[in-house]
């Protein structure tokens, strides 16, 4: 089994997991209508942030297919940090690796994420980066 197979079946997981605890947790206020984060958005520096910090964590999984460099959790969006995002894309099967994070990559980044910045696994809605990052849910 390939890790971008491993890495699909995780985030399957995730999710169920993520949605059974919300149940429990009460209803989480979902983050659909943060915006776009990339070149030629109005990035906000809380958003860009979590987007450098959930890249880093996500970025410690062993044997990963694509290298996901560290960056800087400067709150800047630059080319360094759009450069690993398509890395981040590269490795989970189905995002196109374009360095913008909306919803879909939005929704990956804060599964793959510190679960206490992205509240994968807690509760969303209590979660420091759930606000910020766009997302399908």
């Amino acid at each position: 089994m390939s890790i971008k197979s491993k890495i699909a079946k995780g985030a399957v997981a995730v999710t169920v997991a993520a949605t059974a605890l919300a149940g429990a947790a009460g209803t989480a206020s979902a983050s659909t209508t943060a915006p776009t984060i990339g070149n030629g958005y109005a990035n906000n520096g809380n958003a860009v942030w979590c987007v450098q910090e959930s890249l880093n964590y996500f970025g410690k999984e062993p044997n990963l297919p694509v290298p996901v460099p560290t960056v800087s959790q400067d709150g800047i969006w630059g080319p360094k940090t759009e450069q690993v995002v398509k890395a981040f894309q590269q490795d989970i099967t189905g995002l196109k690796a374009d360095g913008y994070v909306g919803p879909i990559t939005g929704e990956n980044l804060l599964g793959y994420g510190d679960p206490y910045y992205t509240g994968y696994g807690i509760a969303k809605n209590n979660a420091y980066c759930y606000q910020y990052i766009p997302s399908t849910t």
